[in-house]
């Protein structure tokens, strides 16, 4: 399905973006330029203070016209809104918006960029309003079973579909349930989401139309870490929404962490160890508060605040259990066939390894304790696969039934 944007807006928002891209890039190379003509341990010259000097008034000068084009193009642009109107959106650029999002989805949200996605309820694509009369509309046949889907990092809701498949639409129509999607900004904090989601959830079985008999959430990848966030912050702030909250299914969630942003850590460190190469240490630390949080499985705040996200450091998230009186299920995907070597377990469905994904930890303190029978793997399966395989919806379909 489609939705309409506002061409100039997200104009605005790619202005916005190289504009910071090309301040970011000048500082980089001013910085670059400073190593190079000042050696590292050595003394500088007259030579050299007056060669870094000339330089620098060439980098104001960038910043200074950098930021006067942008602001020239930002008010042309405004003036633009009438004349371009209203343009047909496509799935293509909603999922590139997802993935701007999700990189670097804090810094679009701190800086007020119009591209930043707020977090909503969605059917068919389109936002749903928490009240009745909407929630009427969006579903003439609307019923007290609601099936909650929540999508992981760098994607959105429309993206459930894949190869013509959907997971909680099949399932709703088959199951005989009402079919909601969460559309959120993955680049934020994991449990700045979390909280946020806690409190839609309370809004939204306050205000539906009819009772509400029972709440199941499919989620995948980081929409599993996001679940079980706002599932602790609702138990603390004793919300109502978990007691209708009867099973949470997750599909390749890194409930311990993925191999891939701890690799992105290791790369931070070895360029700020090498003094030459330090300057594009700054190039690692462009990635979201999102992605960071994937590096353990952060899922409350306690877990970053007052920390450098960039610098490296164990694991040191405190450990949250599965919720009790709610029955949880989990599906780990692997590429290969076997599963018993350790390069297999390790590698998973490319992207989060199988234990990570069945919440194993060799601290029994964070080990999560599916039960054997709520587990499975799902084989020849990479991380996105688990959205459309055969055999993952008969499994899913059998546990929510």
């Amino acid at each position: 399905m489609s939705t309409k944007r506002n061409v100039s807006t997200e104009l605005q928002g790619i202005t916005h973006l190289i504009t910071d891209a090309t301040l970011g890039i000048t500082d980089l190379v001013e910085a670059m330029h400073k190593r190079v003509v000042h050696p590292p341990l050595l003394p500088s010259t007259p030579i050299q203070q007056l060669i870094t000097n000339i330089a620098s008034i060439t980098f104001k000068n960038i910043r200074w016209s950098t930021r006067l084009i942008s602001s020239g193009v930002n008010k042309a642009l405004s003036q633009l809104t009438t004349v371009l109107g209203e343009m047909e959106n496509t799935d293509k650029k909603e999922a590139l918006q997802a993935v701007l999002n999700g990189v670097v989805g804090d810094y679009l949200e701190e800086s007020k960029n119009p591209l930043t996605i707020t977090m909503q309820f969605r059917h068919q694509a389109k936002a749903i309003s928490l009240d009745s009369k909407s929630l009427e509309k969006a579903y003439p046949s609307i019923n007290g079973k609601i099936l909650l889907m929540v999508h992981g990092s760098c994607m959105n809701d429309i993206q459930w579909t894949r190869k013509e498949h959907n997971h909680g639409t099949t399932l709703a129509d088959e199951l005989h349930k009402t079919p909601i999607f969460l559309h959120y900004n993955s680049g934020r904090h994991i449990s700045t989401n979390g909280q946020d989601f806690n409190k839609l959830l309370e809004k939204l079985v306050q205000n539906w139309p009819v009772p509400v008999e029972e709440l199941v959430v499919i989620a995948h990848s980081m929409g599993g870490l996001v679940s079980r966030s706002a599932i602790n912050y609702s138990q603390q702030q004793q919300k109502s929404w978990t007691g209708y909250l009867k099973k949470i299914i997750f599909l390749g969630t890194p409930h311990h962490g993925a191999p891939l942003e701890q690799a992105g850590n290791y790369l931070d460190v070895v360029l700020e160890a090498i003094p030459y190469a330090k300057p594009f240490a700054r190039l690692g630390k462009i990635r979201s508060a999102g992605v960071t949080d994937l590096r353990y499985g952060n899922l409350l705040a306690e877990d970053w605040q007052d920390k450098d996200r960039f610098k490296m450091q164990g694991d040191n998230r405190q450990s949250i259990s599965l919720p009790e009186r709610v029955e949880c299920y989990s599906i780990a995907g692997t590429v290969g066939e076997a599963t018993k070597s350790a390069y297999s377990q390790l590698r998973g469905d490319n992207m989060v390894p199988v234990k990570s994904a069945l919440g194993q930890h060799e601290n029994p303190a964070k080990n999560l304790d599916f039960k054997q029978e709520n587990t499975w793997i799902a084989h020849d399966t990479n991380h996105l696969d688990l959205l459309n395989n055969p055999e993952i919806y008969t499994k899913i379909k059998a546990w929510v039934a």
